[in-house]
């Protein structure tokens, strides 16, 4: 075979779908298979092989490539959804997480609206109870109890002996003053006779006047002398008369300190003998707050009630205020009388005193957990509509116990915070936990 035939065995046929097909070769001469492996050398360039050409067969061959394609497709979609199964739980558990967090960053408060207190009908005030008229007995003259007539308990009337004193040294010195007062007179007398007798011979010359003028002043020196002895023995002699102690008015004897034979030393550095009360009627002495002082005023009725006796109220009416506010109680002293005729009421005995208000806007009262004791005062934690915290001073009137009386710093319609903390500020949000619409009053 010659070139030109080689050549034309390399040139590829076209099909009739326009792809190229490769001329079967014809391996009847081995020679044309080693020219064909052994080209001869040219001039001319090499022809450029083709890709094989695609045959009718050509999807059969593709199908195990797709199968690949689609089972790599479903694994990774497999994967995929592994993966998106995985990440949701987690991603949710997360998001609550963080839900949780942020609502365990804002606390949660309890809170509770001002009311009205069940007592604004009147003010009660812790009283006391004093008699009438009262007196601590002592002695005036020095001695020795020689003995007592009163004992306590005793009814007594004005100037009845209680007891009666011994005082030897008082009785000496009462007699010397008596003897003093003799000697006086008779100085005194002869005073008056020497003067006398000097006037006379004064009118004749046979004194100077110089000299009876002496006897003239000695005159008038004795009678003065006389009259400083009288009133010496006069003050002892009433010295004296407290031998007896009496009563200075009718009432009760409540106390007896002496007996028999003690030592009696005379003024009030010594012993108390007796103590005497008046209790027919009382006097009976509160304290107003001062927010409530301009409300006394003399002639205003009260009830009083004791432990000594429940169930009984007895009545009251305000006889004068001391017009003054007490600088270390900040209160008013108010004296009140009442009626004691029945003995129903003890002396000294405590009460309590209900007084009405004159105010007619009644106070608000707060729970007593709801007060925070800062270096600025008394505040109370208020929640605002937004949940944000303020704090507020405020004035607080009378203790019930659970409850107060809160003054000015909050209405009704505030929110105040129970049980805050002392971490407490101002401007932090907090949660409202729940409501209470009363608080207990007294």
């Amino acid at each position: 075979m010659n070139s030109d035939e080689l050549k034309h065995n390399e040139i590829p046929e076209t099909q009739p779908n326009g792809e190229h097909a490769i001329a079967p070769q014809s391996s009847a001469s081995p020679g044309a298979n080693r020219l064909l492996a052994y080209p001869p050398q040219s001039s001319a360039p090499t022809p450029t092989p083709l890709p094989p050409a695609e045959s009718k067969d050509a999807p059969a061959t593709k199908s195990p490539s797709k199968r690949g394609r689609i089972a790599t497709a479903i694994i990774a979609l497999i994967i995929v959804g592994g993966l998106v199964i995985g990440f949701l739980p987690r991603w949710r558990q997360s998001r609550l997480t963080v839900a949780d967090t942020t609502q365990l960053a804002i606390p949660s408060v309890a809170v509770v609206s001002p009311v009205t207190g069940t007592n604004a009908g009147g003010l009660v005030l812790p009283a006391e109870i004093k008699p009438w008229l009262e007196a601590s007995i002592y002695a005036r003259a020095n001695g020795y109890l020689k003995n007592w007539v009163a004992d306590i308990g005793a009814q007594v009337e004005a100037g009845q002996l209680l007891a009666l004193i011994e005082t030897p040294d008082l009785d000496q010195q009462l007699a010397q003053a008596r003897a003093e007062l003799v000697l006086a007179q008779a100085n005194l007398r002869l005073a008056q006779v020497t003067d006398d007798r000097w006037k006379e011979l004064l009118k004749t010359a046979s004194v100077s006047e110089q000299a009876a003028a002496e006897k003239a002043a000695a005159r008038e020196t004795a009678a003065a002398s006389v009259e400083a002895s009288r009133a010496n023995m006069r003050r002892l002699e009433e010295l004296v008369s407290f031998q007896h102690v009496v009563a200075p008015f009718a009432g009760t004897i409540t106390i007896r300190a002496v007996d028999v034979g003690d030592l009696i030393v005379a003024g009030s550095g010594g012993r108390e003998l007796f103590h005497i009360a008046q209790s027919d009627k009382l006097r009976v002495y509160v304290r107003v707050p001062e927010p409530y002082a301009l409300g006394v005023t003399p002639g205003q009725t009260a009830t009083l009630t004791t432990h000594a006796t429940p169930g009984r109220v007895f009545t009251g009416k305000v006889i004068t205020t001391s017009q003054a506010i007490s600088t270390i109680s900040r209160t008013l002293l108010t004296e009140l009388e009442v009626d004691n005729s029945q003995h129903e009421i003890l002396p000294y005995s405590y009460g309590e005193l209900t007084l009405k208000e004159n105010n007619s806007d009644p106070a608000l009262t707060l729970p007593s957990n709801t007060l925070l004791f800062r270096a600025q005062g008394l505040q109370v934690g208020v929640v605002g509509p937004d949940g944000t915290v303020e704090l507020r001073p405020v004035q607080v009137g009378r203790d019930f116990g659970q409850t107060v009386e809160i003054q000015g710093g909050v209405t009704s319609a505030d929110r105040v915070i129970m049980n805050p903390t002392d971490s407490l500020v101002t401007g932090i949000k907090v949660r409202v936990a729940e409501s209470t619409d009363s608080v207990a009053s007294k």
